[in-house]
């Protein structure tokens, strides 16, 4: 069994609405500290082991479902999990 965590964000030169309203809400706040917030996605996925190779089954999820590859970027953490 593999625990996959998956982290999806917008990338750099796309605007971010949200963000930017959180950021607003932080300086309403007195958080006047924080320069910029970028919201994104966090997923954990447990996977079966089988034969088919992890790192090409998560990529092909993101690129297919997980991330618009158009305006996303994407990055994972692949962890083995030993059954107790």
């Amino acid at each position: 069994m593999y625990k996959v965590k998956v982290y999806v964000t917008l990338r750099e030169n796309v605007l971010d609405p949200q963000g930017s309203a959180v950021k607003g809400a932080l300086h309403s706040l007195s958080y006047q500290e924080v320069q910029d917030v970028r919201i994104g996605k966090f997923m954990e996925l447990m996977i079966e082991k089988n034969d088919r190779d992890i790192e090409e089954i998560v990529r092909d999820m993101c690129e297919k479902l997980l991330a618009n590859t158009v305006i996303e970027d994407y990055r994972y953490e692949i962890e083995e999990v030993v059954a107790q």
